[in-house]
């Protein structure tokens, strides 16, 4: 362990790209999905559905049954299931052989991302794993900015088969970098299943589940419709809603880093602040979102504090899950799934009944919830939070 190469953190984060790339990608290349297989888009949807539905329910399970295997093998397994499950969505002519090839690296998305975190924390010293997570999660972030519209722009330009190649050769070098640079990493001491449940019977713990599913709804209500509000009510065409798309994502990098640094300051003081910072963005947006200029200043704001959701969320979690970090983090991987899935389906509801222009307050109620959960949460046990503020950025 004292001569870890320096790449293998990046080589993580890229393991991880690959994962958003995979499992996001999906969504731009849905109408090239549908003429290939000859199926309804409502069909050609269970691919992006059925992902996040098996993350959500499998991922602490399997991570449980997987918490005495090496993290080599783990991580090796999860990567190389991502490759061929991109190689088969290139070449299959069956839509029920992707759908399946959909189900198999969900399973074991959880278990990848986990591992990974802890992974990462484990290479460096104690005062530098925080970093290390933050660049292991800039994977996620640059998924966004970059994975996806470079899969939906390949579907486009080139091919489907090129644009799903792409994900697979990403996983590829992800497992060879894994393959030549990880050690072996055996688990030294094994957590029994009753001590790694164990941590379910606290109720801080579930105060701060509820708060991150809290977090992700009020993120993803408004960001799942981010494309029909910015041309409904900001009247953006395509070329202008695929550009802002993408400043976006590159602009979650840099907020990435951004909450990352504070959360290395004051876990509990970014945590609580959040939220507020959120409700006053969508206010903002509410009231500018129909002027082209001023909406594109806002969309920089947005990027930057949607991408530290991702961040808050996983540190605020595991400030009750320090003594099961890998099953703690597939409750974090489950829970946020299940927040977006809420959030979207409030969202459009929202749509539905008042109109798009009114998303903004699904977001709002959903990060005003959130702020309650957390502030309940320090008030019930704050000799606790404060005593947990050291190092709770890692996990």
């Amino acid at each position: 362990m004292n001569k870890i190469n320096p790449l293998l953190i990046l080589v993580l984060a890229l393991g991880v790209f690959g994962i958003i790339t995979t499992e996001m990608g999906i969504v731009g290349v849905l109408p090239q999905v549908t003429q290939k297989f000859n199926i309804t888009a409502s069909q050609a949807g269970w691919l992006v559905s059925i992902f996040a539905l098996v993350v959500a329910i499998s991922g602490p399970f399997l991570t449980l049954l997987a918490s005495g295997m090496n993290r080599k093998f783990i991580l090796l397994t999860a990567v190389l299931l991502f490759a061929i499950s991109n190689i088969v969505y290139a070449f299959t002519t069956r839509f029920d052989v992707m759908l399946a090839f959909r189900i198999i690296p969900a399973i074991v998305h959880p278990a990848f991302f986990s591992v990974a975190l802890v992974t990462a924390a484990s290479l460096v010293s104690p005062e530098k794993s925080g970093q290390a997570v933050t660049k292991v999660f800039a994977g996620i972030t640059v998924g966004f900015a970059f994975g996806v519209p470079l899969t939906s722009y390949l579907a486009e330009k080139v091919s489907l088969e090129a644009a799903f190649l792409f994900g697979a050769i990403v996983s590829l070098v992800a497992f060879f970098g894994i393959l030549a640079w990880l050690p072996s990493m055996p688990v030294q001491t094994k957590l029994s299943y009753g001590a790694q449940l164990g941590i379910l019977r606290k109720p801080a713990l579930w105060l701060n589940i509820a708060a991150v599913t809290s977090i992700f709804a009020a993120m993803f209500s408004v960001y799942s419709y981010f494309a029909e509000y910015l041309g409904q009510v900001t009247h953006m065409n395509g070329s202008w809603i695929s550009m802002m798309l993408m400043v976006f994502g590159v602009i979650m990098i840099l907020g990435n880093f951004l909450f990352g640094s504070f959360l290395q300051k004051s876990v509990l003081r970014t945590t609580v602040l959040f939220p507020v910072v959120y409700i006053a963005a969508y206010l903002l947006i509410y009231y500018t979102g129909e002027y082209f200029m001023p909406m594109i200043v806002m969309i920089l704001l947005w990027g930057i504090v949607h991408s530290g959701g991702l961040i808050v969320s996983q540190s605020w979690l595991m400030t009750e899950a320090q003594a099961a970090p890998e099953f703690g983090n597939s409750l974090f991987v489950s829970f946020t799934n299940l927040g977006i899935t809420i959030g979207a389906s409030v969202g459009g509801w929202v749509i539905g009944q008042l109109g798009i222009h009114q998303l903004m307050w699904s977001g709002i109620g959903f990060a005003l919830l959130a702020f309650l959960l957390i502030t309940v949460k320090i008030k019930r046990y704050s000799t606790k939070a404060v005593v947990k503020e050291r190092g709770a950025a890692t996990p």
